[in-house]
């Protein structure tokens, strides 16, 4: 229909309205009159439509009090009383979105869904909570999300428990969240991004009952409201529903929540932090060194974007000539940036990672050196070129992999419009960026430089620095001020928070009433799609390899992927796959040297990426198929220099440059621990599964934790063992890079693909040949090692699992209901809820390899215990008929998922690599949609089998595991 500026509908008044060619899009900004709340809709084609109400949040503290809002208010509410609507509504919607996020200056509550009748009922019930939450109504709710002091008897100690205190505590075990946080607070200290809104855990027991609802009182309210609604709907409609249902209760109030910006500083300041490391590590390369400054208003459209652009061409490419230098200085080894646009005033930090403080003055010397010669001789123009296109073609893709095209948009537009801009200003590229391409020549990026880094006072050296047993003080003044505290109470103070601790478990062990539980909407199953989506896929077979071509839309952008066979690698030289697949498109080749290289790659298409895998075989458990994949896309015009490219890097790749390779070694080496730190379930999980699957452990070789042990010792070694290093790498690649059993995975138009097809088939003749040699049946030996994995993490990273095949168990689909009940019924109420750990997850693999793991968990053996009672649950399973369909419901939303092209193409060479075909997939549908109670019930055994094999590994804090070390086969430090 037409709008008409100016003109009332339902109480909201349209104030602008824009088509957006750039996202094939009509923006339209209304203000609820009564109200005051602002509304920002998206009116396009796409049918996963998005919703999201935000709220300005800004914090003059850091007890967490927004981020403890956020997980309470989806706590119940006044029209949907029970404990946890959220959780309801995960396993029991059609939904491809739902969360909420706490962020330096906003909260955001956002859901997705392609059915409209879910989209409503989403929509429903989270505009409920965010104005009627139930945390006026129960005070656990606040002890439960927040923090509280755990008794249970008074002989007990006293205790922090909670889930965001526990989250923030693995979040304070990292030295990059610290080193974010501290950036942000010392870069903006007179302003609410100076304190932590996800919450200090030394400050999280501050925050009282009534400050929580106070925050909530004036924060809370529509005129503080930010409405967002994206897709293919009646706009009409859902602005009538959120009128009528919501906003007409409120009247608008003045609220002036205004962020300040930052006084100027008269000097660069120089602050730090301490990070804790355990007592075994060495002190020796553990720092990070960064430079940051405050660049300008968020508002400004084309300093928004330029600096987006300089950011990459100084830190995030081969070719990039900042990272270069300070590589090649020695002072660290990891270096990269973080262009910070979501604040009122963006920023800009150059971090080093695996340095020394010492190294300071010497950092900073090489950045600000290196920066006057860049202003002074100009970027490379094949620079400026390369990362030009890649952007453009990033902004033109618009491939958000599984996060929402919608969310994305939605976060730019509060990325203007919270701060009093236009909500048109991110949305519009095109504009902007021709702009800025048409002064690229004019010294254009070098005067940036010049005035906002250079010029700029408004800058800060921040350090994050390792410090031995930090962690046991900190664990230790936490227990004596708790004694303390405790040793300050009256006998009838101490009953009183046993009795208050005792309500919490209560209300924590009580189901919901079923008349509560019915409040919350549902559809039918009558609702799902009865058949999966299927995609046009052929197959093409020739002499040694094959061509796999799904036919998509893609606006002219050629998907093109290789499936290399890795079986014919050594089994000792397994872990030099995933070497080979980092060093690729980094170093030199024949033609072009890596930086050149880099700029050929950017110019031409939208990436090259080259990974290491493997994929288990349907039917036979301990078969599987290893592969090394390279991953381009490129519009169709430039497809021939795509290929052209992928051979000359497998083909003419040099490995005699060693200084960049040991440079190329060390940041992988960064990466990793970076990921075993924030990621400690993954890196649990995969070791637990190394004990018991062939797969497992061949993952485990490539990507897990033993490869990381692997990789620290070529990089300490490499100086004395190069040349063996190298010609290990040599073997491998030549091993790989033949025509045997290779895949060529193809996503384009249908009228492309035959000359894309064509080009294939005449590179691949012309630069592949055949492997002779035979196919190596990798045997590992399998040991349940029980590991306990030390960091100086607060918080705990629990594993345990098995392979339900071994016991004769089959694959269903029915599985993956069962993991949809687990994971938000008797695990999450056991693990998260009475445990106060962050998260936990069971997973159900087709395989037969099955896997618990919780995250940021304050606890260990309890949690184990948790998982091996887990059996008697199931025995006792009961669920009416509409428990029943949630259950359903939800297992089917994680089945579909919108996928982007790319994540088309990757699934269609997978499950044909798996032997998986559309009529297993439609069975494991029907299996879902037919599943009852009594085949839940059938599942009892095979969790109780698997569980008493107790294989279990664990990644956490040194405290915790010592306690419980009669658990485990062996203790390691992770780090040395």
């Amino acid at each position: 229909m037409n709008f008409e500026i100016n003109k009332n509908y339902y109480g909201f008044k349209l104030l602008e309205e824009k088509k957006i060619d750039d996202i094939s899009s009509t923006v339209r900004l209304f203000s609820h009159e009564k109200s005051g709340a602002k509304l920002v809709s998206i009116e396009n084609s796409d049918d996963n439509k998005v919703f999201s109400i935000s709220f300005k949040t800004l914090p003059d503290n850091s007890t967490g009090v927004f981020h403890i809002l956020e997980h309470s208010v989806l706590c119940g509410s006044r029209k949907f009383p029970s404990k946890e609507p959220f959780v309801e509504l995960v396993k029991g919607s059609l939904n491809t979105y739902l969360n909420a996020a706490t962020y330096p200056d906003k909260t955001m509550y956002p859901v997705a869904s392609k059915n409209d009748k879910d989209f409503r009922n989403l929509m429903d019930v989270y505009l409920d909570a965010v104005f009627y939450p139930n945390i006026y109504k129960y005070p656990e709710i606040m002890k439960q999300e927040g923090w509280h002091y755990e008794i249970n008897n008074k002989e007990d100690e006293l205790k922090y428990k909670g889930v965001v205190y526990n989250e923030m505590q693995g979040v304070y075990s990292s030295p990059e969240s610290l080193l974010f946080r501290g950036i942000n607070s010392n870069l903006f200290p007179d302003t609410p991004y100076g304190f932590d809104s996800g919450g200090d855990p030394d400050e999280i027991p501050e925050l009282t009952q009534e400050q929580f609802l106070n925050y909530h009182k004036k924060f809370y309210h529509p005129s503080n409201s930010y409405i967002y609604l994206y897709g293919d709907m009646n706009i009409e409609e859902d602005l009538k529903f959120i009128d009528e249902n919501y906003l007409s209760n409120f009247d608008k109030v003045d609220l002036s929540i205004e962020i300040p910006a930052q006084k100027p500083f008269e000097e660069m300041k120089e602050k730090f932090t301490n990070y804790p490391i355990a007592n075994e590590e060495s002190e020796v390369d553990k720092t990070y060194l960064s430079l940051n400054f405050t660049i300008g208003d968020v508002k400004d459209r084309e300093l928004y974007l330029a600096f987006d652009l300089l950011e990459d061409m100084l830190l995030e490419t081969s070719a990039s000539p900042l990272k270069k230098a300070l590589i090649d200085s020695a002072i660290a080894k990891d270096v990269f940036g973080i262009y910070n646009n979501g604040s009122l005033q963006t920023s800009l930090s150059i971090i080093v990672k695996n340095s020394n403080e010492d190294k300071k003055e010497k950092f900073k010397s090489v950045v600000f050196e290196t920066l006057q010669d860049i202003v002074k001789n100009g970027f490379d123009k094949n620079l400026i070129e390369a990362v030009l296109n890649a952007k453009e073609f990033e902004l033109k893709e618009s491939d958000y992999s599984s996060y929402p095209k919608g969310l994305v948009y939605c976060e730019k537009v509060l990325g203007s419009l919270l701060y009093g801009g236009s909500p048109f200003q991110n949305l519009e590229f095109n504009e902007v960026l021709n702009r800025i391409k048409n002064n690229v020549h004019n010294g254009y990026f070098e005067k940036l430089i010049e005035d906002h880094i250079l010029n700029n006072n408004n800058s800060l050296l921040f350090m994050v620095i390792p410090q031995k047993h930090l962690a046991e003080e900190k664990i230790k003044e936490d227990r004596e001020k708790l004694q303390n505290y405790k040793k300050s109470l009256t006998k009838e103070e101490i009953e009183k928070l046993i009795e208050e601790n005792s309500i919490l478990v209560k209300r924590q062990s009580s189901p919901d009433s079923q008349e509560d539980l019915e409040k919350i909407p549902l559809l039918s199953i009558e609702d799902v799609k009865k058949n999966l989506d299927t995609y046009n896929t052929i197959v093409k077979d020739l002499d040694t390899y094959k061509i796999l071509y799904t036919e998509l839309v893609t606006n002219g952008i050629d998907y093109i992927d290789f499936y290399f066979d890795t079986s014919y690698v050594n089994q000792e030289q397994i872990p030099y796959i995933t070497l080979l697949s980092y060093l690729l498109g980094r170093v030199d080749t024949e033609k072009y040297s890596y930086e050149e290289l880099s700029n050929e790659v950017n110019k031409n298409t939208g990436g090259i990426d080259f990974d290491a895998e493997a994929y288990s075989n349907l039917d036979k458990i301990e078969e599987y198929y290893p592969k090394f994949i390279i991953k381009g896309k490129a519009l169709h015009t430039k497809s021939e220099s795509l290929l052209n490219l992928i051979f000359e890097i497998i083909n003419s790749s040099k490995f005699d440059n060693h200084k960049r390779i040991k440079e190329i070694l060390s940041e992988l080496k960064s990466r990793i621990e970076m990921i075993i730190v924030s990621g400690g379930h993954r890196i649990a999980s995969s070791k637990v599964t190394s004990y018991y699957s062939q797969l497992g452990e061949y993952l485990e070789t490539i990507n897990g934790f033993t490869f990381y042990k692997f990789l620290v010792e070529v990089e300490k070694n490499f100086d004395d063992k190069k040349d063996q290093f190298i010609k290990n790498l040599l073997e491998v690649s030549e091993s790989i890079f033949t025509t045997n059993n290779l895949i060529v995975n193809l996503g384009s138009s249908k009228e492309d693909y035959n000359e894309l097809s064509n080009n294939i088939e005449n590179i691949i003749s012309s630069k592949l040949k055949v492997n002779n040699n035979e196919k190596i049946q990798y045997k590992f030996e399998l040991k349940k090692e029980n590991e306990a994995l030390v960091t100086s993490s607060k918080v705990q990273y629990v594993a345990k699992g098995y392979n339900f095949s071994k016991f004769g168990f089959k694959y269903s689909g029915k599985l993956q209901v069962l993991r949809t009940i687990s994971n938000y019924d008797y695990l999450w109420n056991n693990v998260r809820v009475k445990g106060g750990a962050y998260g936990v997850f069971i997973n159900f693999r087709r395989n037969g390899n099955m896997n618990i793991t919780s995250y940021r968990d304050p606890n260990l053996s309890e949690t184990i215990e948790v998982y091996d009672n887990f059996y008697k649950y199931i025995e006792n399973f009961s669920a009416d008929e509409r428990e029943m369909t949630k259950y359903i419901l939800g297992t089917i939303s994680t089945l579909d998922t919108p996928l982007t092209n790319s994540m088309i193409c990757d699934r269609q060479a997978v499950l044909y690599i798996s032997n998986i075909d559309d009529d297993f997939l439609q069975r494991e549908r029907e299996e879902i949609l037919k599943t009852k109670v009594e085949d839940i019930k059938k599942f009892a055994a095979l969790i109780d089998k698997c569980m008493r094999e107790n294989y279990i590994c664990v990644l956490g804090g040194k405290d915790k595991i010592n306690q419980n070390s009669n658990i485990f086969g062996s203790i390691v430090n992770v780090f040395n």
